[in-house]
């Protein structure tokens, strides 16, 4: 659990260190033989704050709840 919790933990600041990530897909919009024509597509997927610190929350859960012995 703790391996888990740390995990959790370095996700959470990346999240809130890069508040998303953006990237390009080529996507074929026209395919006649030997005549292809293609568009490139600019996506982003941006992080809100509040999904950082609920995974840093978690993360902080599972690390210390894994620390406990019975």
């Amino acid at each position: 659990m703790k391996i888990i919790g740390i995990i959790l933990i370095v996700g959470g600041i990346a999240m809130l260190l890069l508040k998303g990530i953006s990237f390009t897909r080529e996507k074929n919009v026209v395919d006649l033989g030997p005549l292809e024509i293609n568009r490139k597509e600019k996506k982003d997927i941006n992080f809100p704050v509040y999904a950082g610190v609920a995974v840093i929350a978690a993360g902080l859960f599972f690390t210390l709840a894994g620390g406990r012995k019975k």
